[in-house]
This record gives structure tokens, sequence and C-alpha cells, in this order.
């Protein structure tokens, strides 16, 4: 569970936290549903949560405000779902993200929304993620190297799995 805002010591190199929370998510497979309702929620409880569409300036280059907002956020919840590795920028994200849990200590909170942990997240061979990696060794082979090794690290953290049923 993410703890309610405090006046915490912990802090990223250039000063406070600018949020409690980045959400990372990939939007076809969860944004008006259990990605929604979760942000709703955390925003509930007082918890300051970056969502691309509600934070981003229109007319701002999206890239660089993503990756700050990464860093200066105290946790990220990546929400791993069907599609989240078709999606190069969801990939670059989470390397991203493990750069700044490696580095700055932030703390990440996996859910698995539909997808292995296991076979989709850490190996990337399900049938999800591995159909998406192989398209991605074909087009940007350069990065998939880092893709993989980001998706192993945050894949063995402890987190949600949920699943039909």
């Amino acid at each position: 569970m993410i703890p309610p805002p405090s006046s915490s010591s912990s802090s990223p190199p250039s000063g406070k936290f600018t949020y409690d929370v980045f959400l990372s998510f990939r939007g076809p497979d969860t944004r008006t549903n259990f990605t929604d309702h979760l942000y709703t929620a955390l925003l509930q409880k007082g918890i300051h949560t970056f969502r691309d569409n509600e934070e981003l300036e229109r007319g701002e280059s999206i890239a660089p405000n993503l990756l700050k907002a990464i860093e200066e956020s105290r946790y990220v919840v990546v929400v791993f779902s069907p599609s989240y590795a078709d999606s190069a920028w969801c990939l670059d994200e989470i390397a991203k993200v493990a750069d700044c849990m490696n580095d700055m200590g932030q703390k990440v909170l996996p859910v698995f929304y539909h997808v292995d942990p296991s076979e989709d997240v850490r190996r990337q061979t399900g049938k999800h993620f591995g159909k998406s990696f192989e398209k991605h060794q074909k087009r940007c082979s350069l990065e998939v190297k880092r893709w993989k090794d980001a998706l192993f690290q945050i894949g063995n953290l402890a987190g949600w799995h949920l699943q039909d049923g």
C-alpha cells in the first residue's frame, strides 16, 4: 500500500518530490477501467498522482516531461497489461523507472494485469510480451537489451497479479 503523503527528508537530488506516485500504463488496455479507478482512488486519498493525460500541458513535448515526472515521483506504480510491451515508449519509460530505482532508491510497485509475471514480464516469452519483442528486435534492436533488463528487474519485484477468474 502507498503511504499517505508526508514531509519525509528522503528526496531526489534536485529537492522535494513533485509527485507521490507516477502511474505507468498502456492506455488502450487499462486507461478507462483499472488505471482510471486506481487513479481516482489515489486522488481521493490525497495522493498526488501523475497520469500522462492529466498532467501534461498541451503543446509541450511529451518525452522530457514524462521522464522528469518519473524522476520527481516518490513511487511508481507500473500496470503491466497485455499490450504494454507493444509500445516502445512504455518500454523506454520502464527503463527510466529501473534507472531511478537503482540510482535514487525510488520505490516501484508492479501490477500484473492479465499478464504472467514470469513468462511475459521477466522473460518476455509469454503470449503477450514475447510477440511484442519479436517485432521490436527487428525494428530497434539496440534498445531491446535495455528494455529486457528493466522488465526482468521490475518483474522480480513483489507486486499484485490480477487475472480473470
